[in-house]
């Protein structure tokens, strides 16, 4: 007895658990001894080949428009530290800019003077200042800037 769904898969170049051998060719398979017969029965539409099973991308749409959203992205679902998030040079760069755009502001319009501007620069240089807010915060409690100054 030849073993007609290993021959089949290997004719359709798909896996055994691919072929599918319809009940009108049974009796039709007792007479199968060659690679020929069963490219006969393959011809025939006796024996056919599935199509290949994907995964369903279903579940994934919705997880990504939840994600776009700002959803199921709490400390929870985080793995590793907060530097494999965000790439902490590139949020220096980012603060350092923004901190120091202010202070070319201040400068520029009068409100410091070179010297503040220098101390001040230097000191958002060295990391003093956490963010924009903070820098504003010490120039109303050291009495540098009125606050009706501050933008």
């Amino acid at each position: 007895m030849v073993d007609v769904r290993r021959l089949a898969a290997d004719i359709l170049g798909v896996g055994e658990s691919r072929v599918k051998i319809l009940p009108e060719a049974l009796e039709k398979l007792e007479e199968v001894s060659t690679r020929a017969d069963v490219r006969r029965l393959i011809k025939e539409g006796l024996i056919i080949a599935e199509p290949a099973k994907g995964n369903s991308r279903g579940r994934w749409r919705l997880r990504h428009e939840k994600k776009k959203k700002g959803r199921r992205r709490g400390y929870g679902s985080r793995k590793g530290p907060k530097s494999a998030r965000e790439d902490p040079k590139r949020a220096w760069i980012n603060k350092i800019r923004t901190l120091r755009r202010y202070l070319k502001y201040l400068k520029d319009n009068g409100i410091i003077d070179a010297k503040t501007w220098r101390k001040l620069y230097k000191m958002a240089k060295g990391g003093y200042f956490r963010d924009l807010s903070h820098l504003k915060q010490y120039l109303i409690t050291n009495k540098i800037v009125p606050p009706d100054k501050i933008r």
